[in-house]
């Protein structure tokens, strides 16, 4: 006998979940797994903008350094003519057509970089520094773009030292 009042104690002390408590805790947990995926979604989908802005930087970079090794001015014997592989001073460049795609030092089209147009301006000599202690230097401007969605400039002074 003592069993059975014990039993029907523990059946009266257990309660169950209801329908609408388990539709209602069932649409909470959906809703917070939405927005999860929804910031998951967001963070892949942006995820390669890093690394097509990182290469934007490099192609100009590489462009630049190229230019800036360059002379200052054409040699007595120098080159004149359009071959990339040739140039020898820093004027060569701004005669340059723009890059589609990006190429390297001899010309060649870097395949894996297609996308990118890569266009150089060499503007007219200026005296910098105080007066009585000038120097000589030509602005080179280096702009790489990529559709819509990348467009950088970077820009870079050559002395005549």
């Amino acid at each position: 006998m003592r069993n059975s009042i014990a039993k029907k104690t523990l059946l009266c002390g257990q309660r169950g979940v209801t329908l609408v408590e388990l539709i209602v805790s069932m649409v909470i947990i959906s809703i917070a797994l939405g927005g999860v995926l929804m910031v998951m979604n967001f963070t892949t989908s942006h995820s390669a903008d890093p690394m097509i802005q990182h290469q934007a930087v490099a192609i100009a970079e590489a462009y630049m350094e190229e230019i800036l090794l360059q002379r200052y001015e054409n040699p007595d014997v120098g080159y004149s003519g359009s071959d990339r592989s040739l140039f020898d001073d820093v004027d060569d460049y701004n005669s340059l057509p723009v890059d589609d795609p990006a190429k390297d030092q001899e010309g060649n089209a870097i395949v894996a970089l297609n996308a990118y147009l890569v266009n150089v301006a060499v503007g007219d000599p200026a005296d910098f520094g105080p007066s009585g202690n000038t120097v000589k230097a030509k602005k080179i401007t280096v702009r790489v773009t990529r559709g819509a969605e990348v467009s950088l400039v970077l820009v870079g002074y050559r002395t005549d030292y």
